[in-house]
């Protein structure tokens, strides 16, 4: 994907964004950020108006069932002083309430792997995790490494830095040595773009190069930089990538109001330390992971 077809492709997305930030039908206006969930007189006004489709996020028609939150959900604990307890007891949670996967360090895959052996609950990890500034060779080296230890998801970050500078070629490569990896093992891989750190122009730049490079998810933050998901940035990125790439939200997800948000607009995983709160109902004061 060479830069004239981004720089054209972010131009396109950006005016489009645009139009939607205020987007009016008579004397109805609908926000970029704004979900029809709960505006069905909107719908059908936008509909009789000759729009051919409504995107939203998933919950139409009812409550979002605990259950159903809890299946989209990345059980996750990644901080320095995690012990094999702490792991363990991930692990239980995941069991109980069962969640998407547990995500965890490189060095607790082989751990979670035979805990989880007989449940639905994938093990995830991270690659490159959390600066993503480590070479192609070591990425591609610790997904092969994860695998073979049990993992079936991995989520890695790029190289911010050479997405600033514009060195797209790299990018590219990194993510898809990474895919290519995930993929020949039948492993989910998921790209995070830290949210936080990038304009709009970037995000964009991000998704595209993220999806020609077949990764399965984009992900918007590691939870360890300046901030975590928020429900613009999850719009953008859906909005991006299309319906073929799913969009992960994660960083400071903290209660079930926050996941819904999330959900509604376009996610189709969350990444949550506090995946037991979310779905019990609860809100959590802690920081993110």
């Amino acid at each position: 994907m060479t830069s004239s077809i981004i720089d054209r492709v972010v131009s396109q997305v950006l005016t489009e964004k645009a139009l939607r930030d205020f987007y009016c039908v008579g004397d109805t206006c609908v926000g970029w950020e704004r979900n029809v969930v709960d505006q069905p007189e909107t719908v059908k006004k936008i509909l009789s108006n000759g729009a051919d489709r409504i995107a939203a996020g998933i919950g139409i028609g009812g409550e979002l069932q605990d259950k159903a939150v809890a299946r989209m959900i990345d059980h996750t604990m990644l901080k320095a002083d995690v012990s094999q307890d702490d792991i363990k007891q991930l692990c239980n949670e995941a069991r109980q309430y069962e969640f998407a996967s547990v995500c965890v360090n490189p060095c607790y895959v082989k751990l979670c792997s035979e805990l989880l052996k007989d449940t639905n609950v994938k093990v995830c990890t991270v690659i490159g995790f959390p600066l993503g500034a480590t070479t192609t060779a070591v990425k591609r080296a610790e997904t092969l490494e994860a695998i073979e230890n049990g993992a079936q998801e991995v989520d890695m970050v790029i190289n911010v830095g050479m997405l600033k500078a514009g060195n797209f070629d790299y990018i590219f490569e990194d993510i898809n040595q990474v895919v290519l990896a995930a993929k020949r093992n039948k492993v989910v891989s998921k790209v995070i773009i830290e949210t936080s750190l990038l304009t709009d122009e970037e995000k964009i730049k991000a998704c595209l190069i993220s999806k020609k490079a077949k990764a399965d998810f984009v992900k918007t933050s590691t939870g360890f930089s300046t901030g975590g998901a928020t429900a613009g940035d999850v719009a953008l990125m859906k909005y991006v990538v299309g319906s073929s790439v799913g969009v992960k939200a994660s960083g400071g997800i903290r209660s079930r109001e926050d996941a819904r948000e999330m959900i509604e607009s376009g996610a189709d995983r969350i990444g949550a330390s506090a995946s037991v709160k979310i779905v019990e109902g609860g809100a959590n004061p802690g920081s993110g992971y």
